[in-house]
């Protein structure tokens, strides 16, 4: 991933931040039949191993959980906030029009090693920690015991649980860092009118302060 120095962020909270609060993940392999790309809820643990441990699962019928090989190298791909940025936005673009058109997003890389757990236990426990934090916000959150016994037990065996220890993480928070302050107020103003609130909050959160010395750069 191309990562401009005014756009990496390295701070592990921030990124872990993303990774929970927008858990579904692009899981991407690579085997005898080339690239794949499974996008599958996560489950992240930061006090395991070095770095942290990813957990998912992958129905019993998807070829993935037989094709990975113990141990080999995968990426994930966590994605938050994005949206169009127009030229129109920036206060400067009235006085010079030296601004073009760009698109701001958040993610995190994580880089790391599968492994496949064809464990009912594993996987059982994994659906458990899911569902509750899922349902956390729910005034009656569904639980797995909700459901009659017989019925969990044929869905916990119809999935196969994978794991992946983490050995690197990247993240890329593209949000306008590298403009003037004007201008950066005048995209999260537009990204607002646009409907992106998401994408104006994590602009402002990410950007408490003007950048010394930035020019605008059409280099994005």
């Amino acid at each position: 991933m191309y990562l401009p120095p005014h756009f990496a962020v390295t701070d592990p909270a921030s990124l872990h931040q993303l990774m929970q609060a927008h858990p579904l993940g692009a899981l991407i392999t690579s085997g005898e039949l080339g690239l794949d790309a499974n996008h599958l809820p996560f489950e992240f643990d930061a006090d395991e191993g070095e770095h942290g441990v990813l957990r998912a699962h992958v129905a019993r019928n998807n070829p993935l959980w037989q094709e990975v090989k113990e141990g080999q190298e995968v990426l994930v791909i966590f994605r938050a906030a994005e949206g169009y940025i127009s030229p129109n936005w920036y206060p400067s673009k009235q006085a010079h029009h030296k601004q073009v058109p760009t698109w701001n997003y958040a993610v995190v890389h994580v880089h790391g090693r599968i492994r496949v757990r064809d464990d009912a236990r594993f996987v059982r426990r994994l659906l458990a920690t899911l569902t509750r934090t899922q349902e956390a916000a729910e005034s009656r959150p569904w639980k797995m015991a909700d459901a009659p016994r017989d019925y969990v037990e044929a869905m916990v065996a119809a999935v196969v649980g994978i794991e992946i220890e983490i050995d690197r993480l990247v993240g890329k928070f593209k949000l306008s860092q590298n403009k003037e302050e004007g201008d950066r107020e005048g995209a999260i103003q537009g990204a607002r009118e646009r409907g992106g609130e998401a994408l104006a909050s994590t602009m402002q959160e990410s950007m408490p302060a003007a950048l010394p010395g930035v020019a605008a750069s059409a280099a994005d």
